[in-house]
């Protein structure tokens, strides 16, 4: 991600570039076809025709949704359906929100606004801000749950309905974006485009689509083409990767043959419903286009990580931020506010955790009003893979154990780690199912804090809820940039001897905790003389919310670029 600028200096002198940005949400303002843009007020009416028109498929009021698409979703979801604990067969509503945010997280790294898992939530009440507007959650819900008023709870098609319906109103909000990029380029909406002026269009809804700013410096923008490489990293790349988008679609095109659009397809041409799916396309596509720069990234952090502990020092994580890489840049007190700080050791100090910081708030790449683009969560994956193996919601510690013996994760392009099963890792687990009646529930907070020792540099650390929150940059405000005098103190008291001495010396289990937070009730599973408070857990799910990408760059730093101060951009 990359902020441009929070010093107020004038256009034409002195710009600052600074990496890490978030779009600011704004809960009434998403899709034109169902929130008003009069004054900022959603319009009621308009609003439920289009949230019933989304879930046509569930309520019969609509077209049907694709069968194949329906078998993708369940095909994701089934795993994760398996591992839920259920009341006759259903699942409660946190179990419905949990298991909608995993899907997205898995096939498009796509965060939804509202689904935070470290949002509290409870029986009653979503706990969401701002999915596509404040009311989707409780309606589409209340929608799904008046199906079935005999029975509480949630069926595995409801949780396919639910996901459809969220990903069609993702896809109409854009179409608000892109009917003003029409405006501004007086195109008018019924006239179809050229392969030059789909292009057109393409190139202003990209800078539009990550860059927040004023209409003036939007203007300057799209009229400087090398100062819109300079604010937007790999700027040319991703005007490729937009343009083979349209390739992909031409193709798709061929293959349909859609009616009476013979014409426009031989003679290239595109029309205004062609460019929304293409830019649909763009948005559940782009965190693959961007991987390698999460890749990048976590090879850098890997690098400092000696003992495979999954941390960083942070006066080395500072250290690289002022001698070679501009992206490890934020505030000591803004990484702790995102959990991405363990500060228990004694002997080494405050480290950045490399999962926690990978997946936090300030990595996400892409910051939309209703939604965020992020880095890969490497731990989904290995989660996904327990899950298909156990299919229920707890598990011995053997059938654990024999699974995990045999994974692996990825930690760099060129290099596969093993589990980290030693003696105390498996005297852990076994501990963990002994507070549960010798059962280790698969979605406790844990079993999530197992996983991240076993896979310290792909699963985050699961922090209490409370301890620690998906604040955006531009939430946490001008202070969520290290300022480079704290930075240098930090880094002058880097030190060499901990390398000397092993992992276990280092203590790097310092941070464990015994203190356990369940999704949901497990009674019916572990048991009726446990009784646990329901919470949602955070897992291996924390901080996968967005909104800007590595460090800041002061202004005097060096590599820095000049760009408007009042520009801001939602990824790397």
């Amino acid at each position: 991600m990359v902020t441009l600028g929070s010093s107020r200096t004038t256009l034409g002198m002195r710009y600052v570039l600074i990496l890490a940005i978030a779009l600011t949400p704004e809960p009434c303002n998403g899709a034109s076809k169902f929130l008003s843009d009069h004054g900022g007020s959603l319009d009621d009416k308009a609003f439920r025709d289009e949230i019933m028109n989304a879930m046509g498929s569930i309520l019969g009021c609509g077209g049907q949704v694709d069968k194949e698409q329906v078998e993708k979703v369940k095909a994701v979801v089934a795993p994760m359906w398996h591992t839920m604990p259920k009341t006759n067969g259903r699942i409660d509503r946190r179990s419905l929100r949990y298991i909608t945010h995993r899907y997205f997280m898995q096939t498009s790294s796509l965060m939804i606004r509202g689904f935070e898992p470290s949002r509290p939530t409870n029986e009653s009440h979503w706990g969401a801000a701002d999915v596509l507007s404040q009311m989707v959650p409780a309606y589409v819900e209340s929608v799904l749950e008046s199906q079935h008023k005999a029975q509480h709870g949630f069926t595995l098609q409801d949780v396919v309905d639910m996901i459809l319906t969220l990903d069609q109103l993702i896809f109409d909000s854009e179409s608000s974006l892109l009917e003003k990029v029409y405006e501004s380029q007086r195109k008018p909406l019924q006239r179809s485009l050229s392969r030059q002026g789909i292009m057109q269009v393409l190139r202003e809804y990209m800078i539009k689509w990550m860059v927040d700013a004023e209409p003036a410096d939007y203007e300057i923008l799209l009229d400087n083409e090398s100062l819109s490489a300079e604010v937007l990293p790999h700027y040319t790349e991703i005007m490729s990767f937009a343009e083979g988008r349209i390739k992909a679609l031409d193709v798709d095109r061929h293959q349909r043959l859609p009616k009476g659009r013979s014409r426009d397809m031989f003679a290239m041409k595109y029309s205004f419903e062609d460019v929304h799916e293409l830019v649909g396309g763009i948005t559940r596509s782009f965190q693959s286009f961007w991987q390698s720069e999460c890749e990048s990234m976590k090879s850098a952090l890997v690098s400092m990580d000696k003992h495979a502990t999954g941390r960083v020092p942070l006066s080395n994580f500072y250290n690289t931020a002022i001698n070679s890489d501009w992206r490890f840049g934020e505030s000591e007190a803004y990484l702790r506010e995102l959990g991405a700080l363990d500060e228990t050791s004694k002997w080494i100090g405050a480290q950045v955790i490399i999962p926690n910081y990978m997946y936090a708030t300030s990595n996400c790449i892409v910051s939309a009003p209703h939604y965020l683009v992020c880095c890969v969560n490497e731990c989904e994956t290995l989660l996904a893979e327990i899950e298909s193996a156990i299919q229920a919601p707890t598990a011995v510690p053997s059938a654990i154990l024999a699974l995990v013996r045999n994974m692996t994760s990825q930690t760099t392009l060129d290099h596969d780690e093993p589990a980290h099963l030693d003696k105390n890792m498996i005297s852990q687990l076994e501990q963990v199912a002994k507070n549960h009646g010798g059962m280790v529930p698969l979605h406790g907070r844990l079993f999530a804090q197992w996983l991240h020792y076993v896979f310290p540099r792909e699963c985050p650390f699961p922090h209490k809820m409370g301890a620690a929150s998906s604040m955006t940059p531009t939430e946490y405000g001008e202070d969520y940039i290290a300022l480079q005098e704290d930075m240098e103190k930090h880094a002058s008291n880097m030190t060499d001897v901990h390398l000397t001495v092993g992992k276990e010396e280092l203590q790097w289990m310092s941070q464990w905790s015994e203190d356990e937070e369940l999704m949901l009730d497990y009674q019916g599973e572990l048991g009726s003389s446990f009784s646990w408070r329901p919470y949602l857990v955070i897992g291996s799910l924390l901080l996968l919310a967005g909104g800007k990408w590595g460090g800041i760059l002061s202004s005097g730093k060096k590599g820095t670029r000049s760009v408007p101060a009042s520009l801001h951009s939602h990824w790397v």
